[in-house]
């Protein structure tokens, strides 16, 4: 028997699979080229994999979890403040900032993100580079531009529309570049100084065209969403997922529960001052988004207390430095503080993202056939969601990444 050349057994720790609510002590797991060959106790895989003559990694008291899957983000975001200089990059420099933050955040434990809007359409030739090997980064999967009505949020890097034939028209234009879900925005948002959050932005006829298309197409829509009123409206009409939902009631709960429609809080966005003043958000910015951080706190907890399928999104970068840790580990951290326990949130940031992606036994667990994509923390996060800080490994496709551990 020939040993690949990326053949590893990571041995000895705890293993989270994606699902179960408890990780069995003294694991192994086997790597071959990019999949998981073997897991199991560390007697067994060590005997089997002995013929291929593995690189060993020995991992005690640490858990190794599927890598991360963050739901929303944006590798061109720009914002007011520090962060419109990256409005003003030409595509070439936008290109190269792009690379960078999918590098950053590999590196930071997230193997796959759900871009939910890009100018340009340069998020198609990065996750190309990405899927060639040619660029360091994530699995990326990609909206194209956000599909919103004409002076509707986020239109100065997105594709506005007007009308039904207007928003079938956009959407048929990023299938045709090849997104892979759509994303439109329903209401106004945080970041438009001239809208308001509660603002509804689409007709009836408008959002019907849009999931027509879309769903025709074989593509799942999601809803940058804020008030209740149109949110309701767009999960009655066939919406797959809810972005931020600054206002999730009662009502709009039970109906995401019996529509099966999952829910990306990005719950960091309204109480992480830290990130708009080391970025110099305009006060009305920081005010707005801080007001409804209350608000937004309870649609999270209403959420989790009626069962509502929650899947992880930062929106801010996954990587940003946020209150000592990372975005997506900050997430993680606020979830359990809003209700969810540890394992419910590794698992919003895990298989649940990977079920609405399709992807379910390809990324977001851990179990032979599926692809290697695994990170390795010291302590056990299912007991406290905090050992997520402490990162040691990343392994991407059976490559290792990053490796902090201690030599």
């Amino acid at each position: 028997m020939h040993a690949q050349p990326n053949d590893l057994v990571i041995a000895g720790a705890r293993v989270f699979d994606g699902t179960s609510d408890h990780a069995p002590q003294q694991q192994a797991i086997w790597v071959s080229g990019d999949r998981i060959r073997r897991v199991g106790p560390v007697d067994e895989v060590l005997r089997e994999a002995s013929a291929a003559d593995p690189r060993i990694i020995d991992a005690p008291d640490a858990t190794v979890l599927p890598g991360l899957i963050n739901m929303h983000v944006h590798l061109d975001l720009a914002l007011p403040g520090d962060l419109a200089r990256v409005a003003m990059l030409s595509d070439p420099e936008l290109a190269l900032h792009m690379a960078e933050e999918a590098r950053l955040t590999l590196l930071a434990g997230v193997t796959t993100v759900r871009l939910t809007g890009t100018y340009g359409h340069l998020d198609f030739a990065l996750r190309n580079s990405i899927e060639s090997g040619r660029t360091l980064g994530p699995r990326i999967r990609t909206a194209g531009q956000l599909v919103c009505s004409t002076g509707g949020h986020g239109w100065q890097r997105s594709r506005e529309a007007d009308g039904p034939a207007g928003f079938a028209s956009a959407v048929r234009e990023q299938i045709k570049h090849g997104a892979d879900f759509i994303k439109l925005a329903v209401s106004g948002g945080m970041a438009g100084e001239h809208e308001k959050v509660t603002t509804s932005q689409l007709r009836d006829d408008e959002l019907d065209a849009v999931l027509e298309v879309a769903h025709a197409w074989g593509r799942k829509v999601t809803a940058h969403a804020g008030p209740a009123g149109p949110t309701v409206e767009a999960v009655r009409r066939g919406l797959d997922c809810v972005e931020h939902g600054y206002e999730l009631t009662d009502e709009l709960c039970r109906l995401m529960v019996e529509r099966d429609v999952t829910y990306v809080p990005t719950i960091t966005v309204t109480r992480c001052r830290e990130f708009f003043q080391r970025h110099n958000m305009p006060v009305w910015m920081q005010d707005r988004a801080l007001a409804w951080g209350d608000r937004h706190w309870e649609s999270l907890e209403n959420a989790v207390r009626h069962g509502v399928t929650i899947a992880l999104g930062s929106d801010m970068p996954p990587h940003a430095e946020f209150d000592g840790t990372s975005a997506t580990v900050r997430e993680l951290e606020f979830m359990v503080e809003a209700g969810m326990t540890p394992h419910a949130a590794l698992v919003a940031a895990t298989s649940a993202g990977a079920r609405w992606l399709d992807m379910d036994g390809e990324i977001g667990c851990v179990r032979e056939g599926a692809l290697a994509d695994l990170v390795l923390v010291a302590g056990d996060p299912l007991r406290d969601i905090s050992a997520m800080r402490d990162l040691r490994m990343v392994v991407k496709g059976g490559r290792t990444v990053l490796d902090r551990r201690t030599r």
